[in-house]
């Protein structure tokens, strides 16, 4: 995953004209507390379903951490990563559908949810894991934002960046695996966005940019993490 400088950074919440300049470590997730916040005084906003999609590289993973730890309600937060689903680099599609099948509407119809990782270095499905049905839940990663989510999610995050930073980060991360799979994975989410029109589903969006030093600096400051070596995040 990659991991941005929230310091610099533009915000834009849904209706907003052209997105101003923001700064702070809390640029990005400013609008998101509120959207959840808004959200909390509803009746069921204590198990608010929170979606976090965007393309490779811009930041989804950082986001998704800074909101776990800002969590503004009393029970932290399930996190779920599409990067612990997806069945290989052909596996966004089938992400897609195991989320929503198995997490996204058996939460909301009051059944047992729950996903099953797969593991990278096997090349093979592996263990399940149990969502509990009394917290609130983030999801977050490439695929989050089909259409057949919103009815089962409250609120809906897209975050993007500019293509050649984002892909900078994302092939920095990895130490190379990913480069072999960026042009396929890249057709699929082509594929996936002009479908599923992603940005629409979402309440709020978002833009990251990149750190005031450069491009440069953005791809030193997303150290490689081993845990991390053949995902497309």
């Amino acid at each position: 995953m990659s991991s941005p400088d929230l310091s610099a950074a533009v915000a834009v919440p849904p209706g907003s004209g052209a997105p101003a300049d923001a700064t702070g470590s809390g640029a990005l997730l400013a609008p998101v507390l509120h959207a959840v916040r808004a959200f909390g005084r509803h009746r069921a906003g204590g198990r608010a379903v929170v979606l976090i999609d965007g393309p490779s590289g811009a930041g989804k993973s950082t986001l998704a951490d800074a909101l776990v730890t800002a969590w503004p309600g009393p029970v932290a937060p399930t996190m779920v990563r599409l990067d612990d689903i997806y069945p290989g680099w052909a596996g966004l599609e089938a992400a897609i559908e195991h989320i929503r099948t198995q997490v996204l509407v058996p939460r909301r119809d009051g059944a047992p949810a729950r996903w099953r990782r797969f593991d990278w270095g096997r090349e093979a499905a592996a263990e399940w894991h149990a969502v509990p049905a009394d917290r609130p839940l983030i999801v977050e990663g490439c695929g989050t934002l089909a259409r057949a989510h919103e009815s089962v999610s409250d609120v809906r995050v897209w975050l993007d960046a500019d293509d050649g930073i984002r892909k900078q980060r994302a092939l920095a991360r990895d130490g190379g695996v990913f480069e072999a799979h960026w042009d396929q994975w890249q057709q699929d989410w082509a594929g996936y966005r002009d479908r599923e029109t992603p940005e629409r589903q979402a309440t709020v969006r978002l833009l990251a940019t990149p750190p005031r030093s450069g491009p440069q600096s953005a791809a030193a400051d997303t150290p490689w993490n081993p845990a991390e070596n053949a995902s497309p995040q």
